[in-house]
């Protein structure tokens, strides 16, 4: 029977690994320009191409493509990681208002030190984007200490949303036209201008995050089960608290830096993969997570570079139209639950 198990699982993330690659090479071959498989091929491997092609592919495509993977899978296992610290099936990056915190942070400072005419570096966006998330998750962390109830948890999380929106709104009502058109763009959410350099800086600090989060495998096991059990197992729930909170926060702190606040990916796809996976063990729920977010945020900033091309739609309405309904649905299976 375990045997059986383990096969489920190797092969559900088997099937998420094709899924990516499959979706990826979509992602690098659509678009205004169609690139053949042939053409993709032959620029990888250093063989004869057409130039016109090969700086699409490479300066344009290519980074895109792969900030999308990396980001896309940190918003789940973002999402994964405040669900489970909340025992929350709805709690997410973007519900709970830390994207918006992050996104206000980060407008301020890029207001400011564009005004001083100072560079914004990436590694500031992302230092910004974390005060601004940490902020966010301590006004969560009090409010969930004086609300057990779910649904006021997730109430109280959109109300900071929409306090940090408003002042992101301000502090964009006094930048000045350039300044207005950057954090536009930035704001709605989009993948859009991605560089090597970024796709270096964001994997680096997702990979070590990755790799801490993989770590906490076992006492986020014993976690779930409840706080008794995992004392009585020897994991130390402050420091695990402490841990998941700066993990979630850097993991959300990174995607809202480069490719502002996208809403539902850090809550839907931890229930899909948990409907696939038919397990909520986090050694196979964190790989399975970051490669279901890969592949539900190529298909979706796909769908928003193609569906009414020339003009590309912000990554978040199309995240929403599909994350919407996966919300939905936990939530009327969870009342059906307590119900029954």
């Amino acid at each position: 029977m375990l045997k059986i198990r383990n096969y489920r699982y190797f092969g559900a993330c088997i099937l998420l690994c094709v899924g990516v690659v499959f979706f990826f090479v979509l992602n690098i071959g659509i678009g205004s320009v169609r690139i053949s498989i042939n053409d993709i091929v032959r620029s990888m491997t250093g063989g004869e191409c057409n130039e016109t092609v090969k700086r699409i592919l490479w300066d344009i495509r290519l980074p895109r493509a792969t900030a999308v993977l990396i980001l896309g899978g940190a918003l789940a296992l973002s999402g994964y990681l405040l669900q489970t610290f909340f025992h929350n099936p709805i709690a997410g990056p973007f519900v709970l208002g830390i994207s918006s915190g992050g996104k206000m942070v980060v407008a301020l400072v890029m207001v400011f030190l564009l005004g001083q005419g100072i560079r914004f570096t990436s590694a500031a966006m992302i230092l910004a984007a974390f005060a601004g998330a940490m902020l966010s998750m301590g006004f969560v962390l009090v409010v969930s200490r004086r609300v057990h109830n779910m649904s006021m948890l997730v109430v109280s999380g959109v109300m900071i949303g929409y306090i940090c929106s408003a002042i992101t709104e301000l502090v964009v009502t006094f930048a000045d036209d350039a300044q207005i058109v950057n954090l536009h763009n930035w704001s709605q959410g989009s993948f859009s201008g991605m560089t090597w350099e970024n796709v270096r800086e964001m994997a680096v600090v997702v990979s070590i995050t990755f790799v801490l989060v993989f770590l906490l495998s076992k006492p986020l096991s014993a976690y779930q089960l409840g706080e008794v059990y995992a004392k009585n197992m020897g994991v130390n729930i402050r420091f695990l608290r402490v841990e998941l909170v700066l993990l979630s926060s850097i993991l959300s702190a990174c995607i809202v830096a480069f490719a502002g606040p996208i809403s539902f990916v850090g809550i839907a796809t931890p229930h899909l993969v948990k409907k696939l996976l038919k397990t909520a063990k986090p050694i196979w729920m964190i790989p399975a997570c970051f490669l279901g977010g890969s592949v539900f945020c190529l298909f979706c900033d796909l769908l928003a570079r193609t569906l009414l091309a020339p003009t590309e739609l912000s990554i978040s309405t199309v995240t929403a139209v599909f994350g919407a309904p996966v919300v939905l649905w936990v939530m009327i299976s969870k009342r059906r639950e307590r119900m029954a």
